[in-house]
């Protein structure tokens, strides 16, 4: 190949600067790359969508479908073509990986899919390059729970009612308001509780005229019989509710200890610690602060709402990056604060007394002004 390079070499140097010697001999034919005439192009129909690539492209995988001997077996003499009755979307990017070496994830694709395609070709998905690896882990996570959760449901739904006792049928009725009749009547009704008692809480501060010593009074200190019969209502409610949870919860510690029935349990104790609390008024003020917890009701509504749930998993996948941003955040105040405080230190009218005198403006100011 070196000496036919030679042989010619002349010639396309000539050319170049536009002049052509005379020959005595004509010109030798161009140099073939060996590897391509050793090599053969194929053609692969993946579902009419038709493919061509180089032999070699494939085999150098050999542990692979494409790249082993099992391709013969889709092969067809007289369209003489290999025929895939596969995704030809994602089987772009499977022929990528034996041309690249590099395997990516495409996000718009089922996850699903996606994996059935890699074990069909034979390809491990743990070779999928670094910058679609994170991506992938999350979608299969994600998707793993979801079938979980499916075959919790459906392996539910099997069981017949015979065979269930009365505990697991109301844990059921519990976390699947529509297995029957009765379960989705409590559904609506534990919903609509948790409504009023949310909005009792709000429209109790609204003011409602004066009272007899012209001290403006708010509509719980006027109407105070009618909300406390209110609350007690709602109270009671979300007490047998809480209850009927915990004797009905296949395993009662970890109910107890989660956090929809932390929830619960803050959401009920102002109305019964109001009950045995004595008219001291320091002990009045310390439950008017703690009548303030009431408004964790308003967090009960995740257990009727999935719009809630998927949010709050959202955020618990979300954790690192928005932990991250928080430590960012307080990274930049802390810097700024005490840029404040020193660069006013000398100043007697400077309200930045201290470091942490100047967090609030600095606080303020990133997140408003940014």
């Amino acid at each position: 190949m070196a000496a036919g390079v030679a042989a010619w070499l002349p010639f396309a140097r000539a050319a170049a600067i536009g002049w052509m010697p005379v020959a005595s001999a004509p010109m030798p034919p161009p140099p073939r790359d060996k590897r391509h005439t050793r090599d053969e192009l194929i053609i692969l129909n993946v579902s009419g969508s038709r493919f061509q690539t180089w032999r070699n492209t494939l085999e150098r995988y050999p542990d692979t479908l494409l790249g082993s001997t099992e391709r013969d077996f889709f092969y067809h003499e007289e369209t003489n073509e290999y025929f895939f009755d596969r995704d030809p979307d994602i089987f772009r990017h499977i022929l990528n990986f034996y041309r690249t070496g590099k395997l990516h994830y495409p996000r718009h694709e089922c996850i699903s899919a996606y994996d059935e395609e890699l074990a069909f070709f034979g390809i491990i998905p743990e070779i999928i390059g670094d910058c679609c690896y994170e991506e992938y882990k999350d979608r299969r996570r994600e998707n793993a729970e979801r079938i979980q959760d499916d075959e919790d449901n459906e392996n539910g739904n099997d069981v017949t009612q015979l065979d269930l006792t009365i505990r697991q049928s109301m844990w059921r009725a519990f976390e699947n308001p529509h297995t029957s009749t009765m379960a989705l009547v409590f559904y609506y009704v534990t919903g609509f509780f948790i409504a009023v008692s949310v909005m009792a809480n709000v429209v109790e501060t609204v003011p409602c005229g004066t009272g007899s010593r012209a001290k403006e009074m708010s509509c719980g200190e006027r109407y105070a019989l009618a909300f406390f019969c209110l609350d007690t209502a709602c109270v009671m409610i979300f007490t047998v509710e809480y209850l009927l949870r915990l004797i009905a919860a296949p395993s009662r510690y970890k109910f107890v200890k989660s956090v929809m029935s932390i929830i619960d349990v803050v959401a009920i104790m102002p109305y019964y610690i109001g009950l045995v609390m004595t008219d001291n008024e320091d002990v009045s003020g310390a439950f008017v602060t703690l009548r303030v917890f009431r408004v964790f009701r308003i967090f009960k509504f995740s257990r009727h709402s999935a719009g809630l749930r998927i949010l709050g998993y959202t955020l618990k996948s979300c954790a690192s990056e928005l932990g991250f941003l928080l430590f960012s955040l307080t990274m930049a105040i802390i810097i700024f604060a005490t840029v404040m405080f020193y660069a006013e230190k000398g100043s007697n009218s400077s309200k930045f007394t201290s470091i942490p005198a100047a967090f609030w403006y600095t606080i303020v100011t990133m997140t408003t002004l940014g």
